[in-house]
């Protein structure tokens, strides 16, 4: 063990700078901001679509076990095993792929139900960290169109095709998620060596033009699906991990657990990929600058509005993936996460795991059931809104349309059956002339003017029998 302190220091100094994200170059790339006139249109259609659906898909759902990670060598929660026996777990894990036959995929049926729910586009994983491939890829045989997997036979084996065309039927934008790292790849998990962690397991400065195969494999599958797969609106790229560093000294090299420079030439990759979807929005997760054109905060909220575009991932369960018996939350909890986030200018991306005959569980159908019976009453509230202060009074949320029209929605508790009588906002005093109705409710409503705020009267009738659940709605216009 080394003692030296001023070597302690120097580690501790890059480390800080690297969580600043300084080290990493973030703070130069922040800067860079997007200016294609066309992407930025396509932002903008972004931000007016509001509600998306994800799914987490692959050979793994039939152990109905987490995602890609746990053939990850980390010591962290989402990397357990069923077995002690690391070598013999991921041999079986990749043998997966021989016995992956889910003969009830209907891609079709998902997309009614999450048309019926109200959502406008979906993002679905081409390619998990695992590397195997839910597409007729030419660049590998771990796929589902693999002679090896019982699935190629079906007519419907191109499951990524079959999903993507099966949503733009309905209208939905397209949104192709992909891995940037790949577990399964010799030339980024090397057999030579062994994997301590999630990263490439070799220098990559040593090893040029290794890294290189790689890279152009990366480039090679995403322009199949750039160029393969109809209309795609929006690159989801993922494992953010997979992006430049600066180099480091030498002699720091066996000091600091830093992974090597992992950069895998996203402008060349990004100018591919619209030159054949012209408009394209692309999301390099978690690295700031000109290619991640949005950002997602993962199974959380922000606080308040924030000062870029951006959507929140979230799991309907506990789990990314398809878990028996996972725990979903209940449609009050998900109207309440959708409204909160559109208020403050997000999207919510809610991602349900298919199981491995290819269904979506049936509380995840029923929870867009009830979603769904609540946005066609309320979803002029949800669609082509913008946030305005405050935000949120106490349980109502507000949202705004560029006529002006402000929606005022009140978050009912669990066990809360009828809205109150009365709603009262402190922040809005409409003018004179302004008119106030219930969504779902014939007529306008009575209101008052107090202090800065204004009261709203909700009718008798619609206290006894309210238009929805959940949640409802006052337009102020």
């Amino acid at each position: 063990m080394r003692s030296d302190k001023s070597v302690c220091f120097l580690i501790i100094g890059l480390v800080l700078l690297s969580a600043a994200g300084v080290w990493s170059g973030e703070a130069s790339q922040a800067a860079e901001k997007e200016t294609d006139p066309l992407v930025l249109k396509k932002l903008d259609w972004f931000q007016n679509m509001k509600f998306g659906l994800m799914m987490h898909w692959g050979p793994y759902s039939q152990w109905g076990v987490v995602e890609s990670w746990s053939i990850c060598s980390e010591d962290e929660p989402w990397c357990r095993r069923s077995s002690n026996n690391y070598v013999e777990y991921k041999k079986a894990y990749e043998e997966l792929e021989k016995t992956f036959n889910p003969l009830k995929f209907d891609p079709e049926k998902w997309a009614r139900a999450a048309k019926y729910a109200g959502m406008r586009y979906v993002v679905h994983t081409t390619k998990h960290h695992d590397g195997f491939c839910m597409f007729d890829t030419a660049q590998t045989d771990y796929k589902i169109t693999s002679p090896e997997c019982p699935f190629s036979k079906n007519p419907k084996a191109n499951i990524v095709k079959e999903i993507f065309d099966a949503f733009r039927k309905e209208g939905f934008g397209i949104g192709a998620y992909f891995s940037k790292p790949d577990w399964h790849s010799p030339d980024y998990w090397a057999p030579e060596w062994a994997t301590p962690d999630r990263n490439v397991n070799y220098d990559t400065e040593r090893y040029p033009k290794r890294w290189q195969k790689f890279s152009d494999f990366t480039y090679n599958q995403i322009e199949e699906l750039m160029t393969g797969y109809g209309r795609v609106d929006i690159l989801w790229l993922d494992g953010g991990w997979v992006r430049p560093y600066p180099p480091l000294d030498k002699s720091l090299k066996g000091l600091l657990k830093m992974p090597f420079n992992q950069d895998i030439d996203m402008p060349r990759i990004a100018a591919m990929a619209r030159k054949n979807q012209p408009g394209l929005i692309v999301v390099d997760r978690t690295v700031a600058g000109r290619y991640e054109n949005y950002r997602t905060p993962e199974q959380e909220v922000p606080e308040k509005p924030l000062d870029y575009v951006w959507e929140t991932c979230m799991t309907m369960g506990n789990s990314w993936s398809y878990v028996p018996n996972d725990k979903y939350k209940s449609a009050n909890r998900l109207i309440h996460l959708l409204v909160d986030i559109v208020s403050k200018g997000g999207n919510f991306l809610l991602n349900i795991g298919p199981n491995a005959e290819g269904e979506l569980p049936p509380e995840s159908l029923q929870r867009l059931q009830e979603i769904g019976d609540w946005m066609k009453v309320n979803g002029e509230a949800i669609y082509e809104t913008r946030p305005v202060a405050p935000y949120k009074e106490a349980k109502v949320c507000l949202t705004s349309k560029p006529d002006g029209s402000i929606y005022a929605i009140y978050l009912a508790d669990e066990d809360e059956k009828s809205p109150p009588s009365t709603i009262l906002l402190y922040s809005h005093a409409p003018d004179k002339n302004a008119k106030i109705r219930m969504l779902g409710v014939k007529g306008f409503l009575k209101w008052e003017t107090v202090g800065k705020g204004v009261l709203i009267h909700v009718p008798g009738a619609a206290v006894q029998n309210p238009p929805c659940r959940h949640a409802w709605t006052f337009k102020i216009t």
